[in-house]
């Protein structure tokens, strides 16, 4: 069986590490599958990937902080770019003919590119169930009811998708009613639950051991996902390790990301030589093992991220991106509430906040919080599953009634 993926990559990480966690979970679960993967992410190689997974590069896209989409590597226009991305989707489509084609966040794709796709399975293979699936929060609802009134989101879903899963939960965020959505569409809209993450590959004494840390030192993560926009961040953290008490026995291992601009990082580098106790890094594909190894996270707010120190049930202070999008900022306000994490607005930043929102979340013991659903996986899988019984079934009857599979 074949399932086809779309992965939106405008900006981050987020997007395609989420993906390939719901394919890996998929290809683990489901036997005989085979995945294909569309992307534009230019780090996507660097991943550890699933055998039965393979996918086809596109070219790169890039969304700036204010939303405009531009060419990231290719010195040509935009209209071109798209164009090209697109026509390398309908080919893909067209010859792997997918049994399921599985997309991520927009009906229609980054400017449309999708298009030709979604109207091609509609006219050519019908039987191919088309699933959108969204995460939590994609924006404010202002921006979002605007946007999917303008690019026709609402009626691209309840003409072609059978099915809008969400990677999240209506009691922290219904985006059924946030957004609006009419009742055809709200109709199709499954909540799944958040994304447990999976145990890294070493463990935390492993880990530590690694680092060369003492028995009584406490260890801080400072990740801002992919780190296009991480460096205001890891400099203002730096810069509250100068106001620490000489008591306090912290070490702090920095994980840059892989998209921060190299002038970022060396600056960075040059500000964290002055302090021992740190360690820089660029990217790891095992970002889970030096989670459960920390005593406590400093991060943007992006979904994975959120997933894993829910998955880890580590203290967290988050400091949300607020451009081009304020997903990240409304997810930390209602978990903040809750309970979950510390949350600082990034305009609120400064090193004594920082240093002070950090240390109460080390002292102050991990009370009890509302439970929450972490089963977007088994979830997704099941569901699935099930599609791709009945697309067998449908195929064996086809293949009997007419002796070839049309």
């Amino acid at each position: 069986m074949r399932l086809m993926v779309y992965s939106h990559d405008g900006f981050g990480l987020g997007n395609i590490r989420r993906m390939l966690g719901i394919c890996t979970h998929l290809l683990d679960s489901i036997e005989k599958l085979s995945i294909l993967v569309v992307s534009g992410s230019p780090v996507l190689h660097s991943f550890r990937l699933p055998k039965r997974l393979d996918y086809i590069k596109l070219p790169c896209l890039n969304r700036g902080t204010s939303g405009e989409i531009s060419v990231k590597y290719l010195g040509i226009e935009i209209d071109e770019t798209v164009k090209l991305r697109s026509d390398l989707i309908l080919s893909a489509i067209a010859n792997f003919k997918p049994d399921i084609f599985l997309v991520d966040k927009k009906p229609y794709g980054i400017r449309n590119e999708l298009k030709p796709a979604v109207e091609y399975l509609k006219a050519k293979l019908p039987e191919t169930p088309l699933i959108l699936i969204l995460r939590d929060i994609l924006d404010r609802p202002d921006a979002i009811i605007q946007e999917w009134q303008k690019y026709g989101y609402y009626e691209a879903i309840e003409k072609f998708y059978d099915r809008v899963l969400v990677v999240g939960t209506p009691e922290i965020f219904d985006i059924r009613h946030e957004y609006q959505l009419p009742s055809m569409v709200a109709q199709k809209v499954q909540f799944c639950g958040y994304i447990r993450q999976q145990l890294g590959r070493k463990s935390p004494n492993l880990i530590r051991s690694e680092l060369q840390l003492g028995k009584e030192e406490q260890l801080i993560l400072v990740t801002p996902g992919g780190g296009e926009d991480g460096y205001s961040l890891i400099d203002t953290y730096l810069s509250s390790l100068a106001l620490l008490p000489r008591c306090y026995k912290l070490r702090s291992l920095i994980i840059c990301g892989p998209e921060m601009p190299l002038e970022h990082q060396a600056a960075l580098k040059q500000k964290a030589a002055a302090y021992p106790q740190v360690q820089i890094s660029e990217f790891s594909d095992d970002l889970m093992s030096y989670i459960a190894a920390a005593d406590a996270l400093v991060a943007m707010g992006g979904y994975n991220t959120t997933c894993e120190i829910l998955s880890a049930g580590k203290p967290a202070v988050i400091v949300p991106r607020i451009k081009p999008s304020q997903e990240q900022c409304i997810r930390a306000e209602h978990l903040a509430r809750l309970g979950v994490l510390a949350a600082i607005h990034p305009n609120d930043l400064t090193p004594d906040i920082l240093l002070r929102s950090l240390l109460q979340k080390l002292h102050t013991p991990q009370i009890s919080i509302p439970e929450i659903n972490l089963n977007a996986l088994p979830q997704i899988t099941e569901y699935i599953s099930a599609l791709l019984a009945a697309k067998k079934q449908l195929d064996s009857m086809l293949l009997s009634t007419n002796g070839t599979i049309t």
